[in-house]
């Protein structure tokens, strides 16, 4: 079953419009912001950052002491991961689908 798009949402934050398609709570894909590839909420921190950081093995507490000054929490690092597990799992489904 495929799940139907999500829409364009539009908030006026700290004074400007901010337009962001929501993947998750925490987790967005704003279309001028890094090329429109998934970032936090907020902010110009890419998810792919991140989840390299968790792969070379820093712990998400280490995570947060050095990206203190971001709007990034335990929570959202947590929802990047999850949504970056159920993408793989899709995918794969997708996979034996086809073949």
């Amino acid at each position: 079953m495929r799940k139907a798009p999500k829409e364009l949402t539009r908030e006026l934050y700290g004074g400007e419009w901010y337009e962001y398609v929501p993947l998750g709570k925490h987790v967005v894909a704003a279309p001028g912001v890094c090329g429109g590839r998934p970032t936090f909420k907020y902010t110009r921190l890419e998810v792919s950052v991140i989840l390299d950081l968790l792969a070379a093995g820093w712990s998400a507490q280490k995570i947060l002491r050095n990206y203190s000054h971001s709007r990034i929490s335990a929570e959202a690092i947590k929802e990047a991961v999850q949504l970056t597990k159920q993408n793989l799992l899709d995918n794969v489904r997708k996979f034996k689908t086809a073949a």
